[in-house]
């Protein structure tokens, strides 16, 4: 049997596997973005695939813990919009 692998989510704390999960990614060049694929180059954190995990995460500075720096308000803005395009697809 094939071992899973669990990652929590900043905003709710839950543990579910990777494929449930996005991946918020801080990279040198682009800053923060959502890495879809889960294997771009750069620090990562997890969050559920709804939006209420994300206002949980700023709320708790989940985002701010996990990069170890403070987390604009723009960066909570667009992955606000790209996480409610996903939802809607």
């Amino acid at each position: 049997m094939k071992k899973v692998p669990l990652r929590q989510c900043v905003g709710c704390g839950e543990m579910k596997s990777k494929k449930e999960m996005i991946r918020i990614l801080k990279t040198e060049e682009e800053g923060f973005v959502l890495d879809s694929t889960g294997k771009k180059n750069g620090r990562g954190a997890y969050i559920c695939r709804n939006a209420e995990c994300l206002k949980a995460a700023r709320k708790s500075k989940g985002l701010d813990r996990s990069f170890k720096m403070a987390v604009s308000d723009e960066v909570y803005e667009s992955l606000t919009k790209e996480i409610e395009a996903l939802e809607s697809e």
